[in-house]
């Protein structure tokens, strides 16, 4: 993309959660990893699938989709896990996000932000930090300190299987009863 070159740049890494493109700032994102088995953790937060294991680090797996309010991920051959860094009480602590797909790396300019609208996403506007025009398409651009803090993880909600409506786990999926459909 060309911008005024007066206008700052900052690069995001985009990514797919429930057929819409969502980006967080390429700073916070680590690595990318393909998606594997968690292990659960009990009383955890609905938002919370589990922990894995990255080269001896236990790390939190997150569902985005759940802790924004959507339906759970279903898991396909193109889900991954995003691995994020973000300071929770006072220390950088890597994450993991669930996501159904991962986008492009962008390039964007102030002036090819737009502020978060106060209605019209499916997303809550305080997890927002704008909307990014890209070709012909919005790109939702994620706080994702807001999404992650303590606060919003205990507060999440979720559409599990038990809920009227919700979709069925697929084997393999962070939804299905422990043992079913797990990888080894």
């Amino acid at each position: 993309m060309i911008s005024d070159a007066s206008s700052p740049v900052s690069q995001y890494i985009s990514f797919i959660i429930a057929g819409d493109e969502y980006a967080v700032n390429i700073l916070r994102a680590r690595e990318i990893v393909e998606h594997s088995r968690t292990s659960r953790v009990p009383t955890m937060p609905a938002c919370i699938v589990g922990v894995m294991n990255l080269r001896g680090r236990v790390v939190p797996v997150i569902d985005l989709a759940v802790q924004l309010g959507l339906p759970p991920t279903r898991v396909s051959r193109w889900t991954c896990i995003l691995i994020v860094e973000t300071e929770l009480d006072g220390e950088n602590t890597r994450l993991g996000l669930l996501i159904d797909g991962v986008g492009d790396v962008l390039t964007l300019a102030e002036d090819e932000l737009e502020p978060a609208p106060s209605f019209g996403t499916q997303v809550r506007a305080a997890h927002l930090l704008g909307l990014a025009k890209v070709d012909q398409k919005l790109v939702l651009l994620l706080n994702i300190d807001r999404i992650l803090s303590p606060a919003e993880l205990l507060a999440s909600t979720t559409l599990g299987p038990s809920t009227p409506g919700a979709p069925p786990a697929l084997p393999g999926s962070h939804g299905a009863p422990a043992g079913e459909g797990d990888r080894p």
